[in-house]
């Protein structure tokens, strides 16, 4: 086993004095500064991220009408490489790696021993030797401790990575004007190289908005006139930059969940009750049980899955009326506590009142009658209780054919 930990560690304290700064830059942070008009920022893993730039409803049509630009930097990112790199995300993850050939992503999530999820994440092989994992939490102790045996290399590589997640239905025609040729080849969960100023950038055919989009990946010091030449490029196909609040609309929408938003994870839950299997929280369907070997988690699930299943369930629900219920708690007949919200918005684009929510196993069924919303509305300075009806739909709430186009359309 080797990595790059002390390497790793001098080199971020070159470029971010961490003990100085109480929150880091982007790469892109020169150009959201001057774009961010209402000055309104978030905490995404130690980043100064930007929470909306200038309307977070515009913000939105963005993505749905044209094409968005959201910085996705803070997301952190390791380098995985070796010889033994596929046989040590095999070990680690839930779906079978030695499946996802060069050029490839996907979608996954990795567990500890008793079978509970420590994150979600989108792996990709860069080559057959060479991956990138991207998740939401810092997983470098975890990857280090998991790696003896393996000849396997672990690298954090947040900070000298820069992203940008380009999304919405003009969002090819802009990569073309920017010269991307070849892009148009790219089909969902693809990923190509194609030469940026003195390097290059890596872009793949994902994203969290489920509409037509690309994520690009380049070195941190070409950031900026990667940023410039989209939007050069973009100018006749509404390019616009966005922040969190809107990308979380489009992502409800797509029906696609957050790590310790809609679950959490067993690193950060404090109550063993808290803790989710990948079954509990629309996952399951990742655990290949098929594949050889041991993987984290796997006697836990099987076990769990021979007594019965989950215990809980984390579907779509639709709601009357056009208050959001977040985090609102729900019943059964007006009486049975049997779930609670973690995410809701009136959909622009559905025209629904929709919700992503973790209910009791038997009230999860689509179409389940009587369950019933509690929503605490302002009404003139005071809090009115509301108790709305609600049922159980599929997910996602909305889905675009662009999205998997291939080739994608032209504007």
């Amino acid at each position: 086993m080797r990595h790059f930990d002390g390497k790793c560690l001098s080199t971020r304290r070159a470029l971010q004095p961490h003990f100085r700064k109480l929150k880091l830059d982007s790469p892109f942070q020169p150009r959201l500064d001057a774009l961010n008009l209402q000055q309104a920022w978030y905490d995404w893993a130690g980043y100064k991220a930007p929470s909306a730039l200038w309307d977070e409803e515009l913000e939105y049509f963005a993505i749905r009408s044209q094409a968005a630009v959201f910085d996705i930097s803070p997301m952190v990112k390791y380098r995985i490489e070796g010889e033994d790199a596929e046989a040590f995300l095999d070990r680690l993850t839930l779906r079978d790696v030695t499946k996802l050939k060069p050029g490839r992503v996907h979608y996954t999530a990795w567990c500890d021993d008793d079978g509970f999820v420590l994150d979600d994440g989108t792996l990709f092989r860069l080559s057959p030797t060479r991956f990138r994992l991207c998740c939401q939490e810092r997983h470098l102790p975890w990857l280090l401790d998991s790696a003896p045996g393996f000849e396997v290399e672990i690298e954090e590589e947040t900070e000298t990575v820069a992203g940008l997640a380009l999304q919405g239905p003009t969002s090819w025609s802009v990569l073309n004007a920017a010269g991307f040729a070849g892009s148009e080849k790219l089909k969902p969960f693809d990923i190509a190289s194609f030469p940026h100023a003195d390097g290059e950038v890596t872009i793949s055919r994902t994203g969290f908005t489920g509409d037509l989009g690309y994520e690009l990946f380049v070195d941190a010091k070409n950031a900026l006139p990667l940023w410039d030449r989209l939007f050069e490029a973009g100018k006749l196909f509404g390019v616009r930059a966005i922040g969190y609040h809107a990308l979380n609309t489009a992502r409800i929408e797509a029906g696609l969940i957050v790590a310790n938003a809609d679950f959490v994870t067993a690193e950060h839950a404090i109550r063993q009750d808290r803790v989710r299997m990948p079954d509990e929280i629309g996952l399951g369907f990742m655990v290949d049980l098929k594949k050889p070997g041991y993987f984290n988690g796997r006697h836990a699930i099987e076990n769990a899955r021979k007594k019965g299943g989950p215990a809980h369930v984390l579907v779509g629900l639709e709601i009357e009326g056009n208050v959001p219920a977040e985090h609102a708690i729900v019943y059964h007949r007006k009486t049975r506590e049997v779930g609670l919200v973690s995410a809701a918005i009136w959909s622009p684009l559905a025209k629904r009142n929709i919700a992503i929510v973790s209910l009791q196993r038997d009230y999860g069924k689509d179409g389940t009658a009587d369950l019933w919303v509690e929503i605490y509305a302002m009404r003139e300075l005071q809090y009115v209780r509301l108790m709305k009806r609600a049922k159980v739909v599929p997910r996602p709430f909305v889905k675009l054919d662009r999205r998997a186009a291939t080739p994608p359309g032209a504007f």
